[in-house]
């Protein structure tokens, strides 16, 4: 079953229970889908990896809105917000730990001969192709500096 498919049936299930919270986070992610297939035209589908991306913008979106609520001091905000991204994040594939992201890593910086951060820009763009939709961008970012440093 396609991820939109699979976002339709628990919309329906949201729907039904009149769980506000899921019923809020699910609107936005399909409303990111059906914008991001217009944009790229009608008759395109969108590629699983594409679908990842949206779903990972918009459980960062959530996270990052989160964090400046708790900052402020407004847990009120930031607890739906948390809510959400939870609910998101149950489409998304099972993200991989510190540890398989760093032997990635280190297997990529041998294979492309990497020393310094002048070859930060090669390491990152390898991992992040390989590691699309298993890793947050920021965890893989620091990983490669601490390496290359």
């Amino acid at each position: 079953m396609s991820l939109q498919q699979d976002l339709m049936t628990a919309l329906k299930t949201a729907m039904k229970a009149k769980d506000k919270t899921a019923l809020t986070a699910l609107r936005a992610v399909k409303a990111a889908i059906l914008l991001a297939q217009t944009e790229t035209g009608a008759s395109q589908e969108l590629t699983e990896e594409q679908e990842l991306k949206i779903l990972q913008k918009q459980v960062k979106q959530r996270k990052d809105s989160a964090a400046i609520f708790m900052e402020q001091g407004r847990e009120d905000l930031a607890t739906p917000e948390l809510a959400e991204a939870k609910i998101i994040s149950q489409f998304l594939p099972e993200a991989m730990s510190e540890d398989e992201i760093e032997k990635i890593i280190v297997a990529t910086i041998e294979k492309l001969g990497a020393n310094g951060m002048k070859d930060m820009g090669k390491v990152m763009g390898m991992v992040s192709k390989e590691l699309a939709g298993k890793a947050d961008g920021k965890t893989i970012s620091t990983i490669v500096k601490a390496k290359l440093a």
